[in-house]
Parts: C-alpha cells; sequence; structure tokens
C-alpha cells in the first residue's frame, strides 16, 4: 500500500551496478565541509579535476597553515572523515577521488609544501628497548649503593 502516490517509484535492481554519469559536486562538497575548521573560510581554495574515461577525481585544496591543526584534527581524525564522506559521494557516482592538501595559498600561490603534506610525514620512531641483545626483554637497572 503507497500512501503517498504522487512520488514515481523507480524499481531496484540491486544486481546492476548503479553509474551514473553526473558527478558529484566536489567543490561543493569539500567547502561545506572543511570550511567550518577555517579561521578565515575564504582562504580555501578548492581545485576538481574529473577524468569521465577513467572515472576519477583529482580535489586539491589549499589553506592558511595556520587552520592545518583544525583541519586535520587530533590524529587525523577530521581529514580522514572529510576524505571518508568525499569517498562516499565518488562511489555512489561510480567514481574514485584523490584529496591532496597543500600549504597556505597566500603565501606561495598554490605551490605544494611538502612539509605541510600529510602523506609525507614518516611515522613515529618507536623507541629503543634495552635488552640484553637477544631479543630476551628488558634488562632490570640496578640502583647505586648509597653508604
Amino acid at each position: 500500500m503507497f500512501l503517498n502516490r504522487s512520488v514515481p517509484q523507480q524499481p531496484h535492481h540491486s544486481s546492476e551496478k548503479q553509474s551514473s554519469t553526473a558527478s558529484p559536486n566536489y567543490e561543493g562538497l569539500v567547502r561545506f565541509l572543511v570550511q567550518p575548521f577555517l579561521e578565515s573560510p575564504e582562504s580555501l581554495s578548492v581545485d576538481c579535476e574529473i577524468s569521465q574515461s577513467l572515472q576519477k577525481a583529482w580535489i586539491r585544496i589549499a589553506f592558511d597553515s595556520a587552520d592545518k591543526g583544525k583541519v586535520f584534527g587530533r590524529g587525523g581524525r577530521n581529514i580522514q572523515a572529510i576524505r571518508t564522506v568525499i569517498a562516499a559521494a565518488a562511489e555512489v557516482a561510480g567514481q574514485s577521488v584523490y584529496l591532496d592538501i597543500y600549504g597556505s595559498s597566500a603565501s606561495r600561490e598554490g605551490a605544494a609544501f611538502d612539509e605541510d603534506r600529510e602523506e609525507r610525514v614518516p611515522p613515529p620512531k618507536s623507541r629503543e628497548r634495552r635488552g640484553d641483545g637477544n631479543g630476551n626483554g628488558p634488562m632490570p637497572i640496578a640502583k647505586p649503593r648509597t653508604r
């Protein structure tokens, strides 16, 4: 029983992969997701290239370096959530998406800051473990005698 007959019902075919020729508005979506983290939202620069033949989209964003910490969030949680939302929008359209983040657009006019790129940050090094050299764990530390 349909209560609202004014809305046409389209059959849903789960066996067919839904492929749309129209791409999502990536620029608008990125602006919507990133601008709330910025002190000066007008500093956000978004560039989007879409390859219809490869079904891929490349999004490059730049903003003031002072806002980098807020956009990335603690442990990169904010930027990972933004990437997840963008990837979900791309998947609905049958595309894959790549998000590149650059440094301040004002100071170098679009040039990439290698030190500001999330992908270029090396993982933290683990602390050296004390041991006997045979992998038998830490050795106890002898306290000096006091007399």
